[in-house]
């Protein structure tokens, strides 16, 4: 069995951005408690892309941004830990964190495929006018997910309360 493979029950995918709305997590966290398996966390890094994949050694990528501070990489993902840890560290869930590259939707694809998940789950597109200008010009992760992938896919909504203050300002 490959490294990438875990024993037991598979793994669920969970597509997470920094201040992304607390719902994905709140709903991948328990699942995962009630299935007694483990959460893969992926964030993609849209500013890098993939170079060569070759499922068996890891993916190489090279930055579209090459003056990227390795510093704000690092700002990142420390706040995604954090987030994915108060979620699943008090409920004893097993996790991890992978930084993928490229197109979201295609790279949780691949994570998915190369792990053998049970499932997929993305939130929706957050409120506001810059996500929708980034949903209409590069699609929504869900949508591509949702008519390409074999694996299942939970969409976990933004709440109302996340629409209201990103409509009103408050």
């Amino acid at each position: 069995m490959s490294p990438e493979r875990p024993s037991g029950p598979p793994p669920l995918v969970v597509g997470v951005l920094p201040g992304q709305s607390p719902e994905v997590l709140q709903t991948a966290a328990p699942l995962a408690n009630k299935l007694a398996t483990e959460l893969i966390c992926a964030y993609v890094d849209e500013a890098s892309y993939l170079v060569e994949w070759d499922p068996a050694r890891s993916a190489h990528r090279l930055s579209l941004h090459p003056d990227t501070d390795n510093a704000e990489i690092r700002a990142v993902t420390q706040e995604l830990r954090t987030r994915i840890g108060s979620a699943c560290d008090p409920l004893g869930i097993r996790w991890t964190l992978r930084t993928l590259a490229g197109d979201p939707a295609r790279a949780l694809g691949r994570l998915a495929a190369e792990t053998g998940a049970a499932m997929i789950i993305v939130g929706t597109p957050e409120p506001g006018l810059g996500h929708r200008i980034s949903a209409a010009l590069n699609g929504s992760v869900a949508a591509w997910l949702s008519h390409h992938q074999d694996h299942p896919i939970l969409i976990v909504p933004v709440s109302a309360a996340v629409h209201h203050r990103a409509k009103h300002g408050s």
